[in-house]
């Protein structure tokens, strides 16, 4: 697919750019409230696992802008920016909202879904009171710099308790949309080793389930919510590509 639409090529185009800015600002706001009212919008705004005392329907919507350091908002936004700039311009601003938010919230629902089945599985090894004990303690527990000695309970409150932010999921399915709409352009890892998007999307998305299955202890990335965005930006892209075969060709 190699035609772009009407109105050129634009180096920031509209959601791009508009995306940027809503992630910056929300981050400065963050920042600004932590610091100055010693509130932490991401424990409000982030997502919740569902089972969560702390959960509010709208954290599925805001927790895709928020991010917990510098480093983390920089990354995705350059990500978002170098990929996304591509696929907009190919796709519209339009298509590539509803393509950006589709991911996302399907990166959200994927990983809430592993939640549920990690959930599960811990509590039919703890007793009720347990349970109920992590529910209405262990935010507090948490908060004050400790967790549960028993491995199984400080697990279910570490599910229960930390919320996921960022943009990664959605940033996800973009880099899957761009391996497959232009799989040979040559992508540079860390800048300087080439390889093709395509080689590049894949080696991505097996570093992802890899690192989700080991589900290394201390490791605060969620795998299973990137692999999430790639998977449902690849349903909409094949639902997109059987619609519009004609003027949908990768």
């Amino acid at each position: 697919m190699e035609n772009y639409r009407v109105g050129g090529y634009r180096m920031l185009p509209p959601v791009v750019k508009n995306l940027i800015i809503i992630n910056v600002l929300m981050y400065l706001a963050t920042v600004f409230f932590q610091y100055k009212m010693g509130i932490d919008l991401s424990e409000k705004l982030g997502m919740f696992f569902f089972e969560s005392p702390s959960f509010h329907p709208y954290q599925i919507i805001t927790h895709m802008f928020m991010h917990g350091s510098l480093s983390h908002l920089f990354f995705n936004m350059f990500a978002l920016w170098m990929f996304g700039m591509s696929v907009e311009n190919l796709w519209g601003g339009k298509r590539f909202f509803i393509f950006y938010f589709v991911s996302g919230l399907g990166a959200a629902a994927f990983y809430s879904f592993i939640q549920w089945i990690q959930y599960s599985s811990l509590s039919h090894g703890l007793s009720p009171d347990q349970v109920q004990y992590v529910l209405e303690n262990g935010r507090g527990i948490l908060m004050s710099g400790r967790n549960f000695a028993d491995p199984a309970v400080a697990k279910m409150n570490l599910l229960l308790n930390i919320p996921i932010v960022g943009a990664s999921g959605a940033i996800f399915g973009v880099l899957l949309a761009f391996g497959m709409l232009f799989p040979n352009v040559m992508v540079y890892i860390y800048f300087f080793i080439p390889m093709k998007a395509k080689w590049f999307v894949l080696l991505y998305g097996g570093m992802e389930l890899i690192f989700g299955v080991m589900n290394e202890p201390g490791d605060n990335v969620a795998h299973f919510a990137h692999l999430g965005g790639m998977l449902f930006g690849f349903l909409l892209i094949l639902l997109w590509k059987k619609k519009d075969a004609n003027q949908f060709r990768i």
